[in-house]
């Protein structure tokens, strides 16, 4: 393999930046993900563990578990099960939330035990997301920016055009 780029053994030790902060850029969007929701007051959004438990296992700090949650969002990744393999992995995602590893079911849980705070967190959040996406926002109707989509109606419409409607 003489005529041939080649890359290093595998075995090789090698002298990698020290820090996550080296690999995620200034212009990234997860900074300003990590900004907003550093922000946001979430108790007063209604997250459930925003104030700690005195006794028991620590749990994640809802701040860490939403700021998975928007990256997910803006990424187009729904599945908790996805989520988890991308805090293994995924370098943005490792910086974002500080190298931690919550499980699927975490995330899951966190979603559905916080959906309306989600929601008040979603509605704080649009100039943010506004800023980070414009085309997807500006493509919507005035009056549509300050609401979030209805929790019924299904986002993919059925083969007749028709809206599928969740009992």
């Amino acid at each position: 393999m003489k005529r041939f780029i080649q890359g290093e053994h595998r075995g090789q030790s090698t002298l990698l930046p020290e820090s996550l902060d080296d690999y995620v850029s200034d212009t990234n969007p997860v900074r300003v993900v990590d900004v907003f929701v550093d922000e946001l007051d979430l108790v007063n959004l209604g997250f459930e563990g925003a104030i700690p438990a005195d006794t028991g296992r620590p749990a994640y700090h809802p701040a860490v578990l939403l700021k998975i949650y928007i990256y997910g969002y803006l990424n187009r990744i729904q599945s908790s099960r996805r989520l988890e393999r991308e805090a293994q992995r995924n370098v943005e995602l490792m910086w974002l939330i500080g190298r931690l590893m919550p499980d699927f079911k975490t995330i899951a849980n966190f979603r559905k035990d916080n959906s309306k705070a989600i929601r008040r967190a979603y509605l704080r959040g649009r100039l943010y997301f506004l800023i980070l996406n414009p085309p997807t926002f500006l493509a919507q109707p005035a009056a549509n920016l300050l609401k979030p989509p209805p929790p019924h109606e299904h986002p993919h419409p059925n083969r007749h055009g028709k809206s599928r409607q969740q009992p």
